[in-house]
């Protein structure tokens, strides 16, 4: 156990956990949004239930999706000082802005939204969360600026062993920052909509569920919302990974498990496994002309292998380790697509299987159950992308200019490093106990709780804490 290999889970046991919320809570903004949107089109009371209910657990992966960003931005300067030294003249305008401008625009709408029900009219009330959506969107641009000047540095010169900026609009236009936003914001919009729609499934599933209708047409929102959003991930993944044959050509072969480079055209690796300290393929299976496919759109060209391109990055930038983990980042790579084309595929055989005329959906168990297990899928598949991203970049944390050795905090030690660990995976396991706990009780209470509460029961609901009579 050394200090960079604990540094490095601590920050991404830190990183893929506040990640699991930040999608989340996106794609179900917009869903919600969507909903409410519907109430003030057609006036018809079950989108206005809509809106609360899967509005109430928003609030749960937004509030649990705070907590952990402070945590995950804590690493900074906890255990990678020299990191933060190096970059802090490039990351501080894009996460002022984010705090800033975003956050605070996001905060602010959220908390119209919440307390201003029957109090603005209904059409303003909609415009705070789909304000509250896009400056949730917002947000994520200004993170996913900084972590693309990690993949693609841009607008920077270096002085006294810093990277300093220069080019602030560059940083915007980087093409690395709009393929990753891309691909993030329609990974967040196929979580929403998957969540729905798989929760919904499962309250479907119950031999005796009140407000069948009220779930049906959840589930439906869901499906079409993950449809769109899954044609969209893919779309989006497709061009970013082309664009890694450009620029990052050894997180590209990484993926694909390549170590030789191929002939022309080259095949695609469906499945493999790779002796990493040999630095060569054990097995796998090959699909002829598929990876020129992928990589080019045309069934010819031939793609480098990690060997060559080690030759190269050693010519350029000194001799060391460029591979990076190449069983992770290919299965990783094929977890992500391969929950991305199921999404695809599910929510399509949803929809058909839920058309008015026959509904036979309602009447397939095994389809029910299907989307419900669906629910973690997007989880699942952006966790896996983060990984690519990530690992793939090895042993960078900023491309060509800064080492994972070179970004650890001097001062750390292994111990403390330890008890930290174990602290986070602590806190983080009763986070997510407690939110799995509270979205199964907002579940459980239904859309109909708060019209079967009592007068005297609502009342004390909407008690103001700051009234003094509130303790008495």
């Amino acid at each position: 156990m050394s200090i960079v290999s604990l540094a490095r889970f601590q920050f991404a046991m830190t990183t893929i956990y506040h990640f699991f919320f930040v999608p989340f809570s996106i794609g179900l903004a917009l869903v919600v949004a969507i909903m409410e949107t519907a109430y003030i089109v057609t006036k018809k009371k079950e989108y206005l239930k809509m809106t609360k209910f899967w509005g109430n657990i928003f609030l749960l992966s937004f509030a649990v999706g705070v907590v952990t960003g402070i945590i995950q931005e804590f690493q900074f300067g906890m255990n990678w000082s020299d990191y933060s030294r190096f970059v802090g003249d490039i990351f501080g305008a894009p996460l002022a802005l984010e705090a800033l401008l975003a956050f605070f625009m996001e905060s602010t709408f959220l908390g119209l939204w919440i307390f201003t029900w029957d109090m603005v009219n209904p059409k303003l009330h909609a415009v705070f969360i789909w304000l509250v959506t896009f400056a949730s969107m917002i947000s994520a641009l200004w993170i996913l600026a900084a972590n693309s000047f990690m993949q693609h540095p841009v607008g920077y010169s270096i002085k006294n062993g810093h990277a300093v900026m220069t080019d602030f609009k560059a940083l915007l236009t980087n093409p690395q920052l709009w393929y990753e936003f891309s691909h993030v914001i329609a990974g967040a919009i196929v979580t929403g909509g998957a969540v729905v729609a798989g929760l919904a499934a499962f309250r479907l599933l119950k031999k005796k569920v009140e407000s069948p209708a009220f779930y049906k047409k959840s589930l439906k929102i869901g499906l079409v919302v993950t449809l769109f959003g899954s044609i969209a991930v893919l779309t989006a993944g497709d061009l970013q990974m082309k664009a890694l044959v450009r620029e990052q050509p050894m997180k590209f072969a990484a993926t694909e498990g390549l170590y030789k480079d191929t002939g022309d055209p080259a095949a695609w690796t469906l499945i493999a496994w790779a002796n990493e300290n040999q630095h060569k393929r054990i097995w796998g299976v090959d699909l002829p002309y598929v990876l020129s496919i992928l990589a080019y759109d045309k069934p010819s060209g031939a793609v480098q292998g990690l060997n060559s391109v080690n030759k190269q990055l050693v010519k350029k930038y000194g001799a060391r380790n460029y591979y990076p983990p190449v069983n992770a980042v290919f299965w990783s790579f094929r977890i992500m697509a391969g929950f991305g084309t199921l999404m695809l595929l599910v929510s399509l055989l949803g929809l058909i299987l839920a058309r008015k005329k026959k509904q036979l959906l309602y009447k397939q168990r095994w389809m029910l159950w299907v989307l419900g297990l669906c629910t973690f899928a997007p989880f699942l598949a952006n966790t896996a992308g983060w990984l690519v991203t990530e690992l793939g970049r090895y042993p960078w944390t900023v491309y060509g200019l800064f080492t994972i050795k070179q970004s650890v905090s001097p001062n750390v030690s292994v111990a403390s490093l330890l008890t930290s660990n174990i602290i986070y995976f602590l806190l983080f396991t009763g986070l997510a106990i407690t939110m799995v706990s509270l979205i199964v009780r907002e579940m459980r209470k239904g859309p109909d709780h708060d019209e079967s509460l009592s007068e005297q029961e609502k009342k004390d609901q909407q008690v103001d804490p700051f009234d003094k009579g509130a303790f008495e």
